[in-house]
């Protein structure tokens, strides 16, 4: 509850910011596809997405951002091992695979800066890098490939659904080159670094993810 107050705070003073700081502030509406790698050990899988990123050039080089991005669910499997919960249970050990499979949106809002170049340049390219924070909203499914009975066995990750939320530093680098028309073509990359773990008994890996990182390409629109 605290952190969503803290949000749309966070919005009215970025706002407020924005509208005082330039009196013509210019804003861009973009769109991109996305591949994702997700690099946690025990949680690799590859999926593809789609970002809707608003940007507000607030100075020549300087700006703030604002996106929301949504993956297709990845899959990947562990092998893992239940343990009778009492010394007469036989077997003692249960060897079984955990089917998993893990999608998630983003929110993310954040400040972005030209390196070289600017978000109106008609000639030439641009590169630019953003930092922020955002809000992973994700789901997980579990199917054990071998029936387990909870009742007499522990195991280190549960069947079924569950949802799950994490807090990100999210950074980014990117090129970009005018088309024509006040649109423009970007190519970036994108870090997702979790900042909380918000342990899930669905989740066989808890710490530091996912931790994820994307390849993006996509379209710009200026308006002035």
């Amino acid at each position: 509850m605290l952190y969503s107050k803290k949000i749309p705070a966070f919005i009215i003073a970025l706002f407020v910011f924005i509208t005082g700081y330039s009196q013509k502030p210019q804003f861009s509406l973009a769109t991109d596809i996305s591949l994702l790698r997700s690099f946690k050990m025990g949680q690799r899988y590859w999926a593809i997405g789609q970002t809707v990123n608003f940007n507000f050039h607030i100075t020549p080089k300087d700006g703030a951002y604002a996106w929301i991005s949504y993956y297709s669910p990845g899959k990947f499997n562990n092998d893992l091992l239940a343990t009778a919960k009492s010394p007469a249970i036989l077997p003692q050990q249960v060897n079984y695979t955990n089917s998993a499979q893990l999608k998630f949106k983003h929110i993310s809002i954040g400040w972005k800066r030209y390196l070289k170049g600017a978000p109106d340049i008609e000639k030439k390219w641009s590169i630019y890098s953003y930092a922020g924070f955002g809000l992973m909203l994700g789901a997980v499914e579990n199917i054990h490939l071998v029936p387990v009975d909870t009742s007499i066995y522990v195991v280190p990750v549960r069947a079924g659904k569950a949802n799950f939320k994490r807090l990100t530093f999210d950074l980014g680098l990117g090129v970009e080159f005018p088309i024509g028309g006040d649109i423009f073509l970007y190519f970036e990359g994108r870090a997702l670094v979790p900042t909380t773990d918000y342990p899930s008994p669905y989740l066989f890996v808890n710490e530091n993810a996912p931790f994820c990182g994307a390849a993006n390409a996509g379209v710009r629109i200026l308006f002035h």
